[in-house]
């Protein structure tokens, strides 16, 4: 993950690579991702049975965030 202070600094960035616009994220956005039940419930005994449940949630955030192309693209199991 790298740090970027804006969407310009990313693209004059020597490691860009033209197509991974989807891939940008705000850091405000990161940090709601990463407070969701996916991240914070890793090492709860129930993790694995509720996982489902647990995707789903991160599915709607990343849509919500406006993220439904194929970079961010992962299958719910529930």
């Amino acid at each position: 993950m790298n740090l970027f202070r804006s969407e310009e600094h990313i693209k004059n960035w020597q490691g860009y690579r033209p197509g991974t616009e989807g891939g940008i994220v705000a850091l405000k956005d990161l940090v709601g991702l990463f407070s969701l039940d996916f991240m914070r419930r890793r090492l709860d005994t129930d993790y694995v049975s509720r996982s489902g449940e647990y995707v789903d949630g991160l599915l709607s955030a990343v849509a919500g965030i406006g993220k439904e192309i194929p970079f961010w693209a992962i299958e719910s199991q529930g």
